[in-house]
């Protein structure tokens, strides 16, 4: 039986919880791009939740084999923990995704 989710990528980059979290940090109004991609056949339900509430535009049914895409932006600074959530059935993949964003941009 093949995975639901066979890669997550997080800012176009394959999502590593050991990766400096340097590479996915963002400004704020600028987009987080989440891209899960997904295996199998039939439908799933794939969704994002940040910090407890859904988010809208990124609450989707898929049909497989196919790429979950959703773009989040915050307004403030800080630190948010996003989960992709993907089911089908009684099957279910969860995944939290540390979300950094930070005051500006570097300089230099």
């Amino acid at each position: 039986m093949k995975k639901l989710v066979k890669l997550v990528r997080l800012n176009n980059l394959i999502y590593n919880t050991n990766r400096d979290p340097q590479v996915y940090r963002r400004v704020p109004k600028k987009p987080f791009r989440i891209q899960a991609l997904l295996e199998g056949e039939g439908r799933v339900r794939a969704q994002v939740v940040v910090d407890g509430e859904t988010q809208a535009r990124c609450d989707q049914q898929i049909t497989l084999p196919n790429t979950f895409t959703c773009e989040v932006a915050f307004d403030t600074a800080g630190s948010r923990v996003a989960t992709l959530i993907v089911e089908k059935g009684g099957e279910s993949f969860r995944q939290d995704l540390r979300l950094d964003v930070m005051e500006h941009a570097w300089i230099g």
